[in-house]
């Protein structure tokens, strides 16, 4: 049986890794349910976001499972991380929008998994953090390179070097969660989000995510040419002549991702 729930909520597909008895952590059986089911949804047109949670009250993802990863060899262990890798990669490249509903506590390649997400929203009474330098590890999932890409080197430091357990306000100043509610309104502030994004042309999200991802670290003179490939593909699609009709009609566009 998979551990990983799909459960397509209109335009959404929310993606449910159920083992609220191990804290939600990242076995191999998790990490190879999650890459299939991304492999999955990639290609339903109808699914306009990915949502990613956790089963249970008490974590959204703890992180490595220790007590599988005990059991592995070194060569064992180096392939996984590597699959744990190219599940991150596959996660920040979906050409969709997808959201963390993070409905309990995070830390390790938990926060890494939510990085890897276009939004993230905590619940009260959550805590976070990247807590593997007192593991005797570091992270290694993509922590020491989006961290400060999102935060800033600084708050980076702070977090990944010192090992500290934080609370999800602190996560929300510091600017890695963009909405804390409680935890009956999770689903509520989730879904307003994805009902923001069906106003939204497919095509148009897909190449605004891949201009910002793939121009993020070039040079800008280099960066503003990859924005404008990415914008030409917008130029030649359906969706857009849809909106220009409609601004002239005075009625909302219906985008159908052509």
């Amino acid at each position: 049986m998979s551990v990983i729930g799909i459960e397509r909520r209109g335009a959404a597909a929310w993606l449910t890794i159920g083992r609220p008895e191990a804290r939600n952590a990242l076995s191999r059986a998790v990490v190879d349910g999650l890459r299939g089911a991304l492999r999955e949804l990639a290609r339903e047109a109808a699914v306009r976001a990915v949502v990613l949670t956790g089963a249970g009250d008490q974590a959204f993802c703890a992180g490595a499972d220790l007590k599988e990863r005990r059991a592995l060899s070194l060569d064992e262990a180096r392939v996984f991380v590597g699959e744990l890798n190219a599940l991150m990669d596959e996660l920040e490249a979906l050409p969709k929008l997808t959201l963390a509903a993070m409905q309990g506590s995070a830390y390790g390649g938990g926060i890494e998994l939510a990085l890897c997400c276009d939004l993230r929203v905590g619940v009260e009474g959550a805590e976070y953090g990247l807590t593997e330098v007192r593991l005797g590890i570091m992270p290694g999932a993509g922590g020491t390179q989006r961290l400060p890409r999102l935060l800033g080197l600084a708050r980076a430091k702070e977090i990944i070097l010192l090992g500290r357990r934080f609370p999800a306000r602190r996560a929300l100043e510091l600017g890695l969660l963009h909405q804390v509610v409680e935890r009956n309104a999770l689903g509520a502030a989730v879904e307003a989000y994805v009902a923001d994004v069906v106003e939204c042309a497919p095509i148009s999200v897909a190449q605004a995510k891949a201009a910002m991802h793939g121009g993020w670290h070039r040079p800008m003179p280099d960066a503003l040419a990859h924005e404008r490939a990415c914008y030409e593909v917008t130029l030649g699609t359906e969706d857009r002549n849809e909106a220009l009709a409609a601004f002239a009609a005075k009625r909302k566009p219906i985008f159908q991702g052509r």
